[in-house]
């Protein structure tokens, strides 16, 4: 599920104004994987825009506030939502740790960052979630530590992610087809271009 329409317009209406979502349905994309891709998406634009940061930081709390009880814990998934995740936290005055994609080779070797007392209720945070193995890394860490993750939330995902794999809520502030159907509000693509766009999205969907 998503926010509700509103407010998850707003959010895709952010992420094109910023150019912190660009879709090229004509000239796609090559990310770091090597898929080829008519939309980018990186999430880190957004915290350098102050009132436009504020707004999506205001809905994660918002929604952390409305749909959940008893957090004890926020988490960030490394390294694109630490930033959202301290930031959150310190909103909601609660503690914040992140999750490393695999254990450190030195040190104390933690993949788990900062001081997770057991039996916690945590909310993860991402700033995108493609495929969602990231996201399914970081709750697997955080619950062999002995605690539990009680929801999952994200600025953006391109709704690949099959939600039947997670055993709590998903909640994605804005999502592919929101941002689609706001990008051909605005004339940012024309309507004939909806049809490669949804193609690409059928073809990679898990």
């Amino acid at each position: 599920m998503i926010v509700n329409k509103n407010d998850a317009q707003k959010v895709a209406n952010i992420l094109l104004k910023i150019n912190a979502v660009n879709l090229q349905p004509s000239n796609f994309f090559t990310w770091t994987s090597g898929k080829k891709s008519p939309i980018y998406c990186d999430n880190r634009v957004v915290l350098s825009y102050v009132r436009e940061r504020k707004i999506i930081i205001d809905l994660f709390c918002y929604y952390i506030k409305k749909k959940f009880t008893s957090i004890d814990y926020i988490a960030g998934v490394a390294t694109g939502a630490i930033p959202y995740g301290m930031l959150i936290a310190s909103n909601l005055e609660l503690p914040f740790i992140y999750v490393r994609d695999k254990a450190k080779n030195y040190g104390r070797q933690n993949q788990i960052e900062g001081h997770l007392k057991q039996k916690s209720q945590v909310i993860v945070i991402e700033d995108l979630i493609s495929t969602g193995k990231s996201s399914m890394n970081a709750i697997d860490a955080i619950e062999k530590k002995g605690s539990k993750v009680c929801g999952l939330m994200s600025v953006f995902t391109y709704n690949f992610f099959d939600t039947n794999d997670l055993t709590m809520p998903y909640i994605p502030l804005c999502n592919f087809s929101t941002l689609i159907n706001v990008a051909v509000e605005k004339k940012i693509i024309k309507k004939e271009e909806i049809t490669i766009l949804q193609n690409w999205h059928s073809k990679n969907l898990i």
